[in-house]
């Protein structure tokens, strides 16, 4: 999953075109108030109790399939016929779906409380243009990749504590 993370962003940028594909495009800036944070430290992510880790990895992965499916969406208006990059997005939403499906079944495993799916996604900030569809879709890919990361990271501390 990671490896694909990183394709579909490197696939993303190369897609958009200047400045987007450009060798030092950076927008460390660009932000979405309605994606999970990517901002907590690791010493505090690494001191939460298991349940709170899953619970917060499991509603980041709801979040991220229906963010997946608004940047596929943009996709289908800004790149129709885009098929690499749209099949990407939409294999990355179905993967970020099972994901959270897999964390649930995890949770009730484990005997914690499941969180409840997202409710449906409302409007997500950054505007309308085809420039800031394309800086929403880049800042989806991008935090995605994060908690990416992240949740492989931790599923694999996981399996070790548990396998014990």
């Amino acid at each position: 999953m990671q490896m694909q993370t990183s394709t579909l962003l490197q696939t993303y940028l190369q897609h958009q075109g200047s400045p987007f594909n450009d060798p030092r495009f950076s927008s460390s800036g660009l932000s979405l108030t309605t994606l999970p944070p990517t901002d907590m430290p690791f010493e505090i992510w690494h001191g939460l109790e298991d349940g709170v880790r899953l619970s917060l990895t499991q509603e980041a992965f709801w979040s991220f399939s229906q963010h997946l499916q608004l940047a596929e969406t943009d996709q289908m208006a800004l790149h129709p016929d885009d098929f690499i990059l749209l099949s990407q997005l939409e294999e990355a939403r179905l993967k970020a779906k099972g994901l959270a499906g897999n964390l649930a079944g995890i949770m009730t495993a484990l005997d914690l409380p499941t969180p409840p799916a997202n409710s449906p996604l409302g409007t997500v900030p950054l505007g309308d243009s085809a420039f800031q569809r394309k800086c929403r879709g880049y800042v989806i890919i991008r935090d995605y990749g994060f908690w990416t990361d992240r949740a492989v990271t931790f599923l694999g501390e996981l399996k070790t504590k548990y396998s014990e």
